[in-house]
């Protein structure tokens, strides 16, 4: 069994690969590129996922051909040892030298031993499985991150510019698909932009871009103005994150006190700043509610409503001060009385400050400054808020009168 536990082991590593391959390929389709009506996007996805699951099939019958002697190893063995037990026990018999009572004695400790060998059995398909779990567990944590720091810079509080110079993307393991095309633009300082564009547009992979997930396949992307002025891959990650703040729908919490949960475990800030700010955000009855207050534990699935859980992301982002606040659909999930209570919060918190908003709500998109659409990965329309609103040919201008949730849904 240990043999075979050599042999099969890696098959099983193979199947968990190619399992991953195939269910994760259609979250990341629709995370990438949505509703895209490409008829041939659509045939290349199709036949990737026919591959991944002909793949998975493959594998899956290499594993179980070598689990078949696994399987049948014990009932070969027993079945020798009965063979054998007939055998010697009968000559044994005849010369005297053994009783029936030693015979039958045989027998029972072959029963004996052959069921926990037969539970054993049932198990090694499981221990195999978990081994080569374990392998892919030992491999990830093993893995190198492909995004290294740069020299450093020094980035400048307060609101910064932002400046996209020709800038395309495309995800690595599909190159042939551009998420992003030459996006060149410039937001100064201060400035509130409100990106707008249909699912699978390239919205959230932008913001991904500046949160340095990625980087641009072409361009760059460069923040600060004149001789401040420095590309993202020039600046130290941490660096580069404490100054910008990137609230999404999806809020993450750990395994740790409500403090920890609220600062990200950064002992510089202090009590009171936490303090003012859930007051600002209506949270106080909500933290007087717990047992301990800012002591008290959270769990990572704490069973905290969609508008709470966004208010403590609006809370993180608050408390880091950042230039440059990104909002991915951040209040999409509030609900309309949640949603009023941090209206003048979001304010507050743009206020001098550049701000990126990806909205799909009206009330939303109308405190941007500048409006960007998207189509396709490409700038469709681009401008002063104001203006494109006034123009009755501009695409903004539609969305305002068709309604903006139906129209790029």
């Amino acid at each position: 069994m240990n043999y075979l536990r050599t042999l099969t082991v890696p098959r099983w590593e193979a199947l968990r690969q190619t399992e991953a391959d195939l269910f994760g390929f259609p979250r990341r389709v629709a995370h990438r590129h949505g509703n895209d009506s490409h008829r041939w996007r659509r045939t290349v996805r199709a036949a990737k996922m026919l591959r991944l699951g002909r793949e998975r099939w493959q594998r899956m019958r290499s594993a179980i051909k070598v689990n078949v002697f696994v399987w049948n190893l014990p009932l070969g063995v027993f079945t020798l040892a009965y063979i054998a037990a007939h055998i010697f026990g009968t000559t044994l018999f005849r010369d005297g030298a053994l009783s029936i009572g030693g015979i039958y004695l045989i027998f029972y400790y072959i029963d004996v031993i052959k069921e926990p060998l037969w539970s054993i059995n049932r198990q090694i398909e499981d221990l195999q499985k978990a081994a080569a779990s374990i392998r892919r567990i030992m491999m990830l944590q093993a893995e190198q991150p492909t995004m290294l720091d740069g020299p450093g810079v020094d980035v400048p509080a307060g609101a910064t510019a932002v400046t996209f110079d020709h800038v395309s993307f495309f995800y690595a393991d599909d190159p042939d698909t551009m998420i992003l095309q030459d996006l060149d633009f410039r937001l100064e300082p201060g400035t509130v932009l409100g990106l707008l564009g249909r699912t699978g547009s390239g919205k959230s992979t932008l913001t991904k871009l500046l949160f340095r997930f990625y980087d641009p396949t072409d361009g760059a992307i460069l923040l600060g103005s004149g001789d401040n002025r420095f590309d993202l891959r020039d600046a130290r990650q941490a660096e580069l994150r404490r100054h910008i703040g990137l609230v999404t729908q999806e809020v993450q919490l750990f395994h740790a006190s409500v403090r920890d949960n609220l600062t990200l475990f950064d002992a510089t800030i202090s009590d009171a700043q936490i303090l003012a700010v859930l007051d600002d955000l209506g949270l106080m009855p909500w933290l007087n509610s717990l047992p301990n207050g800012l002591d008290s534990p959270l769990q990572a699935d704490a069973s905290l409503s969609a508008g709470e859980a966004q208010l403590l992301a609006f809370v993180r982002v608050f408390l880091a001060d950042p230039g440059l606040v990104i909002m991915d659909e951040a209040s999409s999930r509030l609900d309309p009385v949640t949603e009023m209570k941090i209206e003048q919060a979001i304010d507050k918190l743009l206020a001098n400050r550049t701000g990126i908003i990806v909205a799909h709500r009206l009330a939303t998109v109308q405190r941007a400054d500048e409006i960007m659409i998207l189509g396709d990965g490409c700038i469709v329309e681009y401008g002063r808020r104001t203006q494109l609103a006034a123009d009755p040919n501009s695409q903004f201008a539609q969305l305002l009168v068709t309604g903006l949730e139906e129209a790029i849904s």
